[in-house]
């Protein structure tokens, strides 16, 4: 079973570090995409989850025809900040969907950096552990084009920040030849 590779619109920005000097960004996916995903690709009546260990494992089924079974990839999660249980179920779900193939060319994102002047650095109003504060940003940055290469690796990459309307990120590892078109 081969998965699509996920477009533009399906994936998240999430901020990972808050420096002065900017910030780091990491690509993700949501639990959404994921079951967007399996009805499109096996069918809504094709796949089952099954979550087991108070939701930190989850089994992602698909109903393989030429087999007559079930064929099953299980992983585990961790917690959210916010919605602890729900969090967990959320994250194994899309543990055991990358297990499958959804969404792993993710893994191959370059390293994001989007330096502090095309971003809102703030003070967040407390300390770390050695009295300095600890900075944060608020801004929603969004994917604007990716482009993979036949191997399923990200070659070329757009990012905007949506709160001050501006593109604040581009990679282009593709071939000269085709950077052009």
């Amino acid at each position: 079973m081969k998965f699509r590779t996920l477009r533009a619109d399906e994936i998240d920005c999430r901020i990972a570090t808050v420096k002065t000097n900017g910030v780091s960004l990491l690509l993700y996916k949501d639990a959404r995409c994921d079951m967007n995903i399996l009805d499109e690709s096996v069918g809504p009546m094709a796949w089952e989850r099954m979550h087991s260990r108070d939701n930190a494992n989850c089994t992602v089924s698909i109903w393989n025809n030429d087999l007559g079974l079930w064929v099953s990839k299980e992983d585990t999660g961790t917690e959210s900040f916010t919605e602890k249980e729900k969090g967990l179920a959320s994250d194994s779900f899309k543990r055991a969907c990358f297990n499958w193939g959804i969404g792993r060319e993710l893994y191959t994102a370059p390293f994001i950096w989007i330096p502090s002047d095309k971003c809102n650095i703030k003070p967040s109003g407390r300390k770390d552990n050695y009295g300095k504060d600890i900075l944060t940003c608020y801004d929603k940055f969004l994917v604007e084009q990716i482009i993979y290469d036949e191997n399923k690796v990200i070659v070329a990459l757009s990012i905007r920040n949506d709160t001050k309307k501006q593109r604040v990120y581009v990679y282009d590892n593709r071939p000269k030849e085709e950077a052009k078109n």
